[in-house]
């Protein structure tokens, strides 16, 4: 489950605007989830195999080219379809640790 949590916030974080691995993580860290890069960098990898992202490479001025992630669009139909399923299964737990028994 954290897996595709992950995923759904990696690709949210991506559809604004391009980020630089060490970005990524201090947003997640920022947003209470603590990722590292140990797990990031697959996550990133399989997410780019599977065709949801997309990289490039920018000079930077404290070193060597720095490799940034960005969404695609078939990245993006899948974040919409992760954010609906993640709303629905909100919307389930919501609904079933609300009820109270009769």
């Amino acid at each position: 489950m954290r897996k595709g949590v992950l995923d759904m916030c990696i690709l949210s974080l991506l559809s604004s605007e391009a980020m630089y691995t060490s970005d990524i993580i201090d947003k997640l860290k920022a947003s209470q989830l603590v990722v590292v890069e140990g797990t990031l960098y697959p996550l990133l990898t399989r997410l780019k195999n599977a065709g949801y992202l997309e990289y490039f490479w920018m000079e930077s001025n404290s070193g060597p080219p720095r490799k940034y992630f960005k969404i695609t669009s078939s990245g993006q139909t899948f974040l919409n379809e992760l954010k609906e399923s993640w709303k629905e299964i909100n919307d389930a737990v919501t609904l079933t640790t609300n009820h109270k028994n009769q």
